[in-house]
């Protein structure tokens, strides 16, 4: 640090002690009260935490700018991305010049068409300075698009609607609802939507609503008693059926179905929800396909059942039966072909079968780290598969793959400007064995000059949560710090699906500590293989992942040069014995309820605003979001202001709360660029690169 940076005094907050007590353990949360962004004196600490941040961060003030730059020239500004048919015509969405938001387009009969913009996003988002809204839903006659917009990050959509024959927008406009999750039934008046309480943020009732009413005459259809699961809502591929799904987050699921040409019906139950059985439901011609996990299928498998007789399970027939190192993710269904989306040894497989003969295949991808997955698919009849293909080293790519012949027909790479070339780079395919013994699968990139002696920086990230996998994919931002020297692992730490459902399962609940020991002994088997140093490692992770670099740097903080942790959750106890914050019950099944003794201690345990101790902790770069409903903003705030308190190092300690966006961060393609070029700049500086 230079003189003037040594004379900076960080903000410090006011101590307010708050007493907590609960199962005779009394804890005192001096910072409690920044959660009231209603009080001037919160919103004037950020503030101060923001200017103390750009202060400290001014040496590489022309660093940031410059990546910045440097990332925005790699994309293509006038880009769109590959149409798909549904009904009558090819949809897509592209950007223009300078544009910070997509235009959701479509054309009618062929892609010779005129072009018809359904929704010009740069237009409607005009005065907001954060917008947002979904590709539209379209009615039968496809002629209303339906879609969700959200002008404050909470993500409390407003379902609104458009004439796309007269380009008029519909008066009715119904707020709180979850985006993105309509479903129009046959008669192109009635929809069905999913409101949110605007308090929790959980979806929680289901409503219908007939176009050019009041909204004070719709009706509700269903209502979630269980506030453990969340709601999703569906038109299912085959038109016929309106699906709603109540999913208690990785434990139990039950759907019920409407008729889509029936608005005014009820909705019937697939399969009553039972704890512990997880099903999922497709439909086709006169049968229904359901991944399920019944019969300790812990992996999944595939079943079928008449579409008259689901409710009666020993009516379902096997499929695909369940197998023990093969986690089934995902089915699509064609006429002539089942496409099963799969993971053995944490890599994504898809397989082809052909109904008629049994026949199989799987797609080659001939790298050893990647991402395969099924693309958008609206036609039964058709023997083209639509996928997407990317890793660490192959830009975004999207393929039309002739399921009959086998024939694979690139329709699209992500086009990076400038000099990139994949051939520079190197993709490798690591394990680090755990102190339990366990093999934990490691996604690595670098560039081909790098040298493993141990002196190069290396960002490690990870996620290790609700069953959510980590695939290794390509980031054009990410080649700005390849290009100056580092190396980029994805550890595919226990808590996510990687490696099975058991990954999953032995990485929540009274074993979530083995997410942050995997992340660990990732580092440490890192240091020891000579990719990095304690002085050059950096460890990155959001949200979970956030928790994730919380934990770390109090279990280990000597393994890290820094560390950024992006809208963290950190204040486990507090916020999961709190129902009145977003989405807390829903969580039960992933943390455990902390008002049950057991889960109380154990959470305790680990809870990065609960471990602070007087150490030294490594630099630390903090982000967070004003509006943010996932992690709400007092969170990473009461955390440094923690940490401020009691670390014993003179290394930095930053925040920077985006005061006008969510959990998602800005809204634009280019805007979300100067959150990266902060990350970046944070890690350069700390090793004196300043080009």
């Amino acid at each position: 640090m230079n003189e003037s940076q040594l004379t900076l005094q960080p903000p410090k907050a006011t101590k307010k002690p708050h007493r907590l007590e609960l199962h005779d353990d009394l804890r005192i949360d001096d910072y409690y009260w920044l959660r009231d962004r209603e009080n001037q004196e919160v919103i004037d600490y950020l503030n101060a935490e923001n200017a103390y941040t750009e202060a400290l961060l001014a040496p590489v003030k022309e660093l940031r700018e410059k990546l910045f730059d440097e990332m925005k020239a790699r994309i293509k500004e006038t880009d769109e991305s590959v149409p798909y048919k549904d009904g009558n015509y090819w949809y897509y969405y592209r950007y223009e010049q300078g544009g910070e938001y997509p235009i959701y387009c479509r054309k009618h009969g062929s892609l010779e068409a005129e072009e018809e913009v359904m929704l010009n996003l740069n237009l409607l988002g005009e005065g907001h300075t954060y917008y947002n809204a979904t590709f539209p839903d379209i009615s039968d006659n496809e002629k209303i698009a339906a879609f969700g917009e959200d002008t404050v990050s909470r993500r409390l959509y407003t379902l609104r609607f458009k004439n796309l024959k007269t380009g008029e927008f519909y008066p009715d406009a119904i707020p709180d609802t979850e985006g993105g999750n309509y479903a129009w039934s046959t008669d192109n008046q009635t929809i069905f939507y999913i409101r949110k309480h605007t308090e929790t943020l959980l979806g929680y009732q289901v409503w219908r609503h007939r176009l050019g009413t009041e909204t004070t005459e719709d009706a509700l259809v269903y209502e979630e008693a269980d506030d453990q699961f969340y709601l999703g809502l569906e038109r299912m591929k085959s038109k016929k059926y309106i699906a709603i799904l109540s999913d208690q987050n990785g434990l139990s699921t039950e759907y019920r179905l409407l008729e889509a040409n029936q608005p005014t019906g009820a909705f019937v139950s697939f399969l009553p929800r039972q704890r512990g059985h997880e099903y999922y439901v497709e439909h086709f011609e006169d049968r229904f396909y359901i991944r399920t996990n019944r019969d300790d299928a812990t992996n999944f498998k595939l079943m079928q059942v008449s579409e008259f007789q689901h409710a009666d399970t020993s009516q379902w027939q096997d499929v695909i039966g369940h197998r023990p190192f093969v986690y089934l993710e995902g089915l699509e269904v064609f006429r002539r072909y089942l496409v099963l989306q799969e993971r053995t040894e944490g890599l994504l497989q898809i397989r082809i079968i052909e109904q008629a003969t049994q026949h199989e295949h799987y797609l080659n991808f001939g790298e050893p780290a990647y991402t395969a997955y099924v693309g958008t698919n609206p036609d039964f009849d058709t023997n083209t598969l639509r996928y997407g293909y990317t890793s660490l080293t192959t830009p975004s790519s999207t393929f039309d793959y002739q399921m009959d012949s086998r024939e694979r027909i690139l329709l699209k790479q992500q086009e990076v400007l400038g000099d990139f070339n994949k051939d520079d780079y190197q993709t490798e395919r690591l394990f680090a064995t755990a102190r339990d013994g366990v093999r934990i699968p490691i996604s690595i990139v670098y560039k081909k000059d790098f040298q493993k002696d141990g002196k190069g920086p290396l960002l490690q990230y990870s996620y290790g949560s609700y069953g959510y996998s980590m695939d290794p994919s390509f980031s054009s931002g990410r080649l700005s710090l390849l290009n100056r020297g580092f190396a980029f692992a994805i550890c595919h730490i226990r808590g996510g699906h990687e490696m099975g459902r058991q990954w999953y399962e032995n990485g929540k609940m009274l074993k979530k500590k083995n997410t942050f020991t995997d992340f660990v002994d990732c580092s440490q088997y890192l240091i020891q293989q000579k990719w990095t140093s304690a002085n050059g490692l950096f460890a990155m992770g959001g949200s979970a992942g956030g928790l994730l670099m919380g934990a770390v740097a109090n279990m280990a903080p000597q393994l890290y040069k820094g560390i950024v942790a992006q809208v963290p959750f950190v204040d486990v106890v507090t916020t999961m014995l709190d129902e009145s914050i977003p989405l807390t019950t829903g969580e039960y099944e992933e943390w455990g309820n902390p008002n049950e003794k057991m889960y109380y201690t154990y959470m305790k345990s680990y809870s990065p605003y609960d471990n602070i101790v007087a150490q030294e902790y490594p630099n630390m770069l903090i982000t967070t979001g004003l509006h943010d409903s996932q992690v709400q903003y007092w969170e990473p705030t009461k955390w440094i202001a923690k940490l401020r308190e009691l670390k014993t190092d003179d290394n930095q300690l930053l925040l920077h709360c985006d005061m006008e966006a969510g959990h998602g961060g800005a809204s634009g393609r280019f805007k979300r660029l100067k959150d990266v070029a902060l990350e970046y700049a944070f890690m350069l500086n700390l090793l004196g690169i300043r080009e």
